[in-house]
């Protein structure tokens, strides 16, 4: 695991994610957000992205899935490492998880709790100790309940996000247990 970044989200549980251009020059003068989750771009715009944040001293997490013109190919992974310089990556897929890993990046692995396989699967999830992400993400964050039994059940750490409206979401499920919770909403970095 790469405690630099744990002790990154450890250290503020609230993680800005930007979806848009506003969104990003919301969160790069705020001192307490340190770790960025890039939800947006293609391939002639993350660059610049991540290189703003960077310079913001910021971690940069690209969603490797969401940026335009990148296939979902080992090689876009490679790309992002090493062209484009991302701190890591968060994707769907464990493919991608396992090459970003292998290159030394951090990682988070999304999931979405649609119904009860989704839960299972990340149940099993724990059963895999070899290639294991550094974070597990799980959306809706609008569950606690079934988050923090999640949480209780893997060997890695957990961030809830999607659907955080308040501050009372963001306690409540810090209480069931989640290290820490993304959301595209200022409201939410700021309180």
């Amino acid at each position: 695991m790469n405690k630099e970044f744990l002790d990154a989200i450890e250290a503020n549980p609230i993680i800005a994610a930007v979806k848009d251009e506003q969104g990003l020059q919301n969160c790069l003068g705020r001192e307490e957000l340190t770790v960025i989750f890039i939800l947006y771009g293609d391939i002639r715009s993350i660059g610049g992205i991540v290189e703003r944040i960077h310079q913001a001293g910021k971690i940069a997490m690209a969603h490797i899935d969401l940026i335009t013109g990148l296939s979902s190919k080992e090689v876009s992974v490679d790309y992002i490492c090493k062209n484009i310089h991302a701190d890591g990556i968060i994707s769907t897929k464990a493919s991608m998880i396992n090459r970003a890993k292998k290159l030394g990046m951090y990682t988070v692995l999304r999931f979405f709790l649609i119904d009860s396989m989704a839960i299972k699967n990340i149940e099993n999830l724990g059963n895999q100790h070899e290639q294991l992400p550094d974070v597990v993400e799980v959306l809706p964050g609008m569950m606690p309940k079934v988050i923090g039994n999640i949480c209780k059940d893997l060997p890695v750490p957990v961030i809830a996000g999607g659907m955080i409206r308040e501050k009372e979401d963001v306690m409540a499920l810090l209480k069931a247990g989640v290290t820490s919770v993304s959301s595209t909403n200022p409201e939410i970095w700021f309180e």
